[in-house]
């Protein structure tokens, strides 16, 4: 039976010489993320800033956007973010966080119904207190940072130093990368973005590690071809299995996005763009730093000059 073919065999585009494109995008493209970090900030949820969220859907025709913040904001809880989404007449509203612990938060929340009970129905409720969401910060930043720590680490003794470094230089530049589109769209930052980001990192790790599992068995294979087409050649053999796994992917992010709802809608966005930057990542930028290092000089030709010797001497 012959194996579904999305990329024809045989291909060979040079692909590394891309390099000269991508490296400045992604070099401008991170220096836009730290400045965007550094002035604007992520729009943190209310996982992580604590206070109060509300979500309702009218209960006949599209609801007042202008009435409804009117209302909220005199409630006497401070400014109130009222949002419209979906299309079916749902609107979220955010109060920050209010001094007085537990009681004053959900004080918040009575007073919300009893202003909007009779024209909307109340779909999501969640209150988050000053205590939790500072937990929640130390324990996905340290979850975060523990997870990558651990990928490097495995990376490291996957791989000879050379390819090591260039596996280590995509995922980070895949996080950097995705932390810039929470910070352009402004979309949430919560518990769920955090989880997708530990998923885009897995992601990214298998599609490097398919790559240069190939680089490495061509370069045993071939030991005088020019480094370039070397990594050209590693690039087009998996070229067809990177097609495949990213197309599949991406049909299921994309129907996660329509139709999922908005519980898991940006979580699939964060997914989908994350999957589009690693496939990117793993041929235009961790396989090309490899041209700055010496990859012939690892310990597979170390290993296999120690193995004829150690033949000779038995011989």
């Amino acid at each position: 039976m012959r194996l579904l073919r999305i990329v024809p065999d045989n291909t060979k585009f040079k692909i590394v010489k891309w390099r000269r494109l991508s490296y400045p995008f992604s070099a401008a493209y991170s220096i836009l993320v730290l400045v965007l970090f550094l002035t604007v900030g992520l729009n943190f949820g209310i996982d992580f800033r604590g206070g109060t969220l509300i979500e309702m859907q009218s209960k006949a025709g599209r609801p007042d956007i202008a009435q409804i913040r009117s209302a909220a904001n005199g409630l006497g809880f401070g400014e109130a973010e009222v949002q419209e989404f979906g299309s079916g007449g749902e609107v979220s509203m955010r109060f920050a966080l209010q001094p007085g612990g537990e009681p004053a938060q959900q004080q918040v929340v009575v007073k919300a119904r009893e202003a909007f009970a009779s024209a909307y129905d109340f779909r999501r409720v969640e209150t988050v207190g000053p205590r939790v969401s500072g937990e929640l910060v130390q324990a996905g930043t340290l979850g975060v940072v523990l997870a990558i720590v651990g990928v490097l680490i495995y990376l490291w003794f996957r791989f000879e130093m050379q390819l090591a470094i260039g596996a280590i230089v995509g995922t980070l530049h895949d996080i950097v990368l995705t932390l810039g589109f929470f910070l352009i769209t402004q979309l949430e930052f919560n518990l769920t973005s955090i989880a997708a980001i530990l998923t885009i990192v897995g992601y990214s790790l298998n599609e490097t590690v398919v790559v240069f599992d190939r680089t490495r068995e061509l370069l045993r294979r071939y030991k005088t071809m020019s480094i370039p087409d070397l990594l050209d050649l590693s690039i087009n053999s998996t070229l067809s299995r990177t097609a495949i796994t990213s197309t599949t992917t991406v049909l299921a992010l994309v129907a996660l996005v329509i139709f999922g709802g908005t519980a898991i809608e940006g979580f699939a966005l964060v997914m989908l763009f994350g999957v589009i930057v690693c496939t990117y990542s793993a041929m235009f930028v961790s396989t090309p730093v490899l041209l700055y290092l010496d990859i012939r000089a690892g310990r597979l030709d170390q290993a296999e000059e120690k193995a004829p010797a150690g033949a000779k001497a038995k011989a």
